[in-house]
């Protein structure tokens, strides 16, 4: 067997988890030339997919078949799953396990296409390796783990928000199944089973017992929000709303607006009282099986004692609008815990950063800041003749999949020279294009607005100043029409002539 690679030792980074966020962030990195080493507790690639979610089949989809070449940059913005290279032989892994049952990959393709990913894009990890603790130094950072002590200047942390959250307010909620815990299905086969919680994890195992379970009853305070409007952060999943519709149907299944206010061992097996929110009233329930859907948080260890703020319920860190810690520079975290940086936050819509296909945009991001920051790294200069900015700005309004999986989140910046030329800044986080008083540039992206309808939108800087205008839809999400072209230049009149 070869040797494990990354002994302990200095490294100028080093990324904690091998997850798709590790992988990516890691995969960017070498190909910007930043030394760094990756460790991780898994036996192998694939972070929360090696268990998660419960019932195989993922809600983001991978299309087999799409209005896109496969391995292609377009591709991506229809394969919310694979992690994304610099080659078309890195890019759309999940595809080829795909099977002709659902465009939504099972969890088996999703770990395949992610051991692909580090293979063929020589993503090297020190497996079995587990971060115990962490320190400052002068230097930077000492990393103690099961193989030794590891420095670096920068810390990345990309593990994932795994840990089961369990809500120490509802009494007796210790003696029910964490998600995390579910038992095999058939376990469940004929019984009442009660699952606290009615969000997207609910539903999933609720979906997933509806062949096996003589009845479901989902409760928790707040009314189900069903809506095609999938975009809103409290809509449930329509993939998973079987059970919803046996319950408005009289099927025999329950879905109720209560709070748990008790949770006790039963005769055979538990009695939980609830009392009504939505309809008033207390109802008890004699059920076989109790299951807590009630959501996981990020495992910081001790982080917190370290001084990383962290915040809400999931124990996301604050960050920085590049992901770093808002209370420790040099702590930079990748992956779903990216979600701690909300952006802008438009319309009351959050970003896509708690999964795969936002997060993985992040990484890359992230990998150009930490190597143009920290490390001298210059990308190449890339000039945008004048006369064709306003079409460059619509092409990616219409096609680029960064602004399409992180709307309102993620841009793409041009910046106005004072000689004349126009300088392509790739993408930055939106929130920090508008908090910056830099030179003249225009950043476009994607936004969702309260109706559903998607729009492009543009920033533009002038003077210091941000100006934001909202441009029309088009129900082809075609926006290089002569009237969007029209507009676009109407406003950028003075800084491209």
């Amino acid at each position: 067997m070869s040797p494990k690679p990354y002994p302990p030792g200095n490294y100028p980074v080093i990324v904690v988890g091998s997850g798709p966020g590790a992988l990516q962030t890691s995969y960017c990195l070498s190909r910007l030339g930043v030394e760094h080493a990756v460790i991780s507790v898994e036996p192998g690639p694939g972070g929360m997919f090696r268990r998660f979610p419960n019932f195989d089949r993922l809600i983001s989809w991978t299309k087999p078949f799409a209005p896109a070449k496969p391995g292609t940059r377009d591709y991506i913005r229809y394969d919310m799953n694979s992690l994304i290279g610099d080659t078309a032989a890195h890019n759309a892994l999940v595809r080829p396990y795909m099977d002709d049952v659902s465009y939504f990959p099972s969890r088996s393709a999703m770990q395949k296409g992610l051991r692909d990913f580090a293979q063929k894009g020589k993503v090297k990890v020190r497996y079995g390796c587990d971060w115990e603790g962490t320190r400052k130094t002068k230097e930077g950072f000492k990393v103690t783990t099961s193989d030794g002590v590891y420095g670096a200047k920068l810390l990345v942390f990309a593990v994932g928000v795994t840990k089961p959250w369990i809500p120490s307010y509802i009494p007796g909620i210790k003696l029910a199944t964490h998600y995390a815990d579910l038992l095999p299905a058939s376990k469940y086969s004929g019984k009442r089973v009660f699952i606290v919680g009615k969000r997207n994890s609910a539903f999933e195992v609720a979906n997933g017992l509806l062949t096996r379970a003589s009845q479901l009853i989902l409760a928790s305070p707040s009314p189900l929000k069903v809506s095609l409007d999938v975009a809103h952060p409290e809509s449930a999943r329509v993939v998973y709303l079987q059970p919803y519709e046996d319950a408005v149907l009289g099927g025999g299944h329950l879905v109720l607006d209560a709070t748990i206010t008790k949770i006790a061992r039963g005769r055979n097996g538990f009695r939980v009282t609830t009392s009504g929110t939505t309809r008033p009233g207390d109802l008890i329930f004699d059920v076989d099986e109790v299951i807590a859907t009630t959501g996981f948080e990020a495992p910081l260890r001790d982080l917190a004692k370290l001084g990383v703020s962290l915040f809400g319920q999931k124990s996301l860190p604050a960050q920085t609008n590049f992901w770093e810690s808002s209370t420790v520079p040099g702590i930079y975290f990748a992956g779903s815990i990216t979600q701690g940086s909300a952006g802008l936050n438009k319309y009351g819509r959050q970003s896509n950063s708690g999964v795969v296909h936002g997060f993985r945009h992040n990484a890359r991001v992230l990998a150009r800041h930490i190597a143009t920051t920290h490390y001298g790294y210059k990308p190449r200069r890339r000039l945008i003749a004048p006369e064709d900015v306003t079409s460059f700005l619509l092409s990616e309004a219409s096609r680029s999949p960064e602004i399409w999986n992180q709307k309102s989140y993620l841009a793409r910046v041009l910046a106005f020279e004072d000689n004349g030329e126009v300088v392509d800044q790739w993408f930055q986080p939106l929130a920090n294009f508008v908090d910056s008083a830099g030179p003249p540039a225009v950043a476009i992206t994607i936004e969702t607005d309260p109706t559903g309808t998607i729009r492009p939108a543009l920033y533009v800087r002038r003077l210091g100043n941000v100006e934001e205008h909202i441009l029309d839809p088009n129900i082809l999400s075609d926006f290089e029409t002569d009237d969007h072209q029209a507009k676009v230049s109407s406003l950028l009149k003075g800084l491209v002539d």
